[in-house]
């Protein structure tokens, strides 16, 4: 009969992933709280209304899925590639850059008249082809030129970001959008409908499908274990014969290209054209989505959730304690360094035999 598991193993297998996260949290919140008070107001209040703001009523709720779905696929921009070692930081361009390519590929199908699932069908492909070409790129120059992948991810977006600025204030500009240059407005029968029973745009819907496809392409196939090999020993990976080059391109392509589903999610759902609006945070804000939840596509849907719960509550810490509605911003911040100080704390492992002894 097979030995069972020390209690040990099994506490060290629940807690690894987990006591980082949860000591940022701790951490912010104590930190935040003291924040909130030297600015005269009680931290147990703020944090009740944030709740309320979140998820307390149906209407609260509904507005908490609205952000969490962008953030769903920006996470795994930052998620997927950290599988293999590979910190991208570029969701946003990739997010920018596929709203940008949706409406690019969109527009001339609704002038053709196409049915709107063939150009919503399109408009997704596009976005997808372009988040992920850019965020490939990434990857290519990391491991054929030696370009560290943080920094040229970066600076990607910075370009895709322009790139989009300038596109839209000429040749895809629409000459009747005067204060706010934008490209020319999707009609309504061609925009992503609800899911049914609920004002949240089938988005939602595409991201959790996504999370779930990429968490069991990582975790139940050969090709997500090869992805784990290179992540944890690319030597080992190279002398098993695994084309390092080509995984590294195919994953941070794919995760490109969940950005970019997520960039056109928002113009045929949300926006309904190509602005400056739709550079709006979300794939800064899903590189802590990704961080907290551990780089596991399964975790970042409850991750995402609570972080667009954060920011659904900015509005009604506004109105009800006069505080600006990007005071979850500061929330946000000081989540993302203590996460960040909290990698250098020891492993849940190392710190029960502490105690033990």
């Amino acid at each position: 009969m097979a030995d069972r598991p020390e209690p040990a193993a099994w506490s060290d297998r629940i807690m690894e992933p987990l006591a980082a996260p949860l000591v940022a949290v701790a951490a912010t919140l104590v930190l935040f709280g003291a924040f909130m008070a030297l600015a005269g107001h009680n931290p147990l209040e703020v944090y009740r209304l944030m709740g309320v703001g979140a998820f307390g009523s149906w209407f609260s709720c509904q507005n908490t899925l609205q952000r969490a779905a962008p953030l769903l696929l920006t996470a795994l921009c930052t998620a997927l590639p950290a599988r293999m070692g590979l910190v991208i930081i570029g969701g946003e361009g990739a997010f920018v850059i596929g709203g940008l390519a949706a409406m690019a590929a969109g527009l001339p199908l609704v002038d053709a008249g196409l049915p709107p699932l063939v150009i919503q069908a399109v408009m997704a492909l596009a976005g997808m082809a372009a988040g992920g070409a850019l965020i490939a790129t990434a990857g290519a120059l990391r491991h054929w030129r030696g370009v560290n992948e943080t920094i040229s991810s970066l600076l990607l977006s910075s370009i895709a970001i322009a790139v989009m600025n300038q596109l839209v204030e000429g040749v895809m500009r629409d000459p009747t959008s005067l204060n706010k240059p934008s490209t020319r407005a999707l009609p309504d029968p061609d925009m992503l409908g609800t899911m049914p029973g609920m004002d949240v745009h089938v988005g939602l819907a595409a991201g959790l499908v996504v999370c779930v496809a990429t968490w069991l392409l990582m975790t139940r196939t050969t090709f997500g274990f090869a992805v784990r090999l290179v992540g944890g020993n690319l030597r080992a990976a190279r002398l098993v014969g695994l084309p390092v080059g080509p995984m590294i391109v195919i994953v941070t392509a794919l995760a490109g290209a969940c950005a970019g589903l997520a960039g056109m999610v928002e113009v045929a759902a949300v926006q309904a054209r190509a602005n400056a609006n739709i550079v709006a945070g979300y794939g800064v804000s899903g590189i802590l989505v990704a961080f907290l939840a551990r780089q596991n596509p399964l975790a970042v849907i409850p991750v995402a959730v609570i972080l667009g719960g954060i920011g659904a509550s900015g509005g009604l810490l506004q109105r009800r304690l006069d505080l600006p509605d990007a005071v979850v911003l500061v929330l946000q911040g000081i989540l993302f360094v203590a996460l960040l100080a909290g990698e250098g704390l020891p492993r849940w492992s190392e710190f029960r035999a502490r105690i033990v002894r």
